[in-house]
C-alpha cells in the first residue's frame, strides 16, 4: 500500500512540475518588433560574491523566452545561476519556432532544424543566450519562474567579469555573433513579465 501511495505522491508531483513549467502558447506572429537596445556606458566596478564585476554597456531588452536553464554546480552558478535563451523579431514569431528545436546545455543555447523557416543568419540575429546575474532576491526570484513563451522586459547592464582567482568572464556586445563568446552576461537590474 505505501509503494502505490509513493507512486501516486511521485507522478502528482511531476505532473505539478510539468505544470508549473509548462511552455506558454501563443498564435502564430511576430510577438516582439523591436530588437535589444545597448547603449555605451563604462561604469563602476561591482563587487559581487567574491567577483568583480565591470558595466560596460546598459542594456534594455524585450523578448520572447525561447529557454531558461538553471546551474547549480557547474564554475559560475554561484554567481549566474540562470541562462535565458531569447528571442525577438521573427524568433518571437511561433511559425518561425514550430520549425526549430532549441536546447540549452554547458552554458550554451543551441537550435536545430530540419528545414530553415528563415536563413541562419536571421535566426543568429535575432536571439541569443543570456548569462543572468540578478541584482538582488526578488530579480532571481521572478527569473526562476519564468517559461518558455513568456514575454519580458529585461533591464540592466552588461558587465565583464573577474574572478578573485583572475578567472576572467567577458560579455558579448554584438547581436550577430555565434559560438564561443557570443553570450551576453547580464547584471539584471529588474525583469518584468509583458501582458500579451
Amino acid at each position: 500500500m505505501w509503494l502505490r501511495l509513493a507512486a501516486v505522491l511521485l507522478i502528482a508531483a511531476g505532473g505539478f512540475g510539468w505544470y508549473l513549467t509548462r511552455p506558454i502558447s501563443h498564435p502564430p506572429g511576430v510577438l516582439i518588433e523591436q530588437a535589444p537596445r545597448q547603449v555605451m556606458e563604462p561604469g563602476p566596478p561591482i563587487p559581487h560574491r567574491g567577483y568583480t564585476l565591470t558595466p560596460v554597456a546598459r542594456f534594455e531588452a524585450e523578448a520572447r523566452v525561447l529557454g531558461r536553464k538553471t546551474y547549480r554546480t557547474d564554475e559560475h552558478a554561484r554567481l549566474a545561476p540562470y541562462d535565458l535563451a531569447v528571442g525577438w523579431g521573427p524568433m518571437s514569431d511561433t511559425a518561425v519556432l514550430d520549425d526549430l528545436t532549441i536546447t540549452q546545455m554547458h552554458r550554451f543555447y543551441r537550435w536545430q532544424t530540419r528545414r530553415y523557416p528563415i536563413p541562419r543568419a536571421e535566426i543568429i540575429r535575432h536571439s541569443t543566450n543570456i548569462h543572468i546575474i540578478p541584482a538582488d532576491d526578488a530579480v532571481a526570484g521572478a527569473v526562476s519562474r519564468l517559461r518558455p513563451g513568456h514575454l519580458v522586459r529585461l533591464r540592466g547592464r552588461l558587465v565583464h567579469v573577474l574572478g578573485a582567482d583572475g578567472t576572467r568572464w567577458r560579455t558579448s556586445l554584438s547581436r550577430t555573433d555565434a559560438g564561443m563568446g557570443a553570450c551576453e552576461i547580464l547584471w539584471l537590474e529588474a525583469v518584468e513579465r509583458l501582458p500579451r
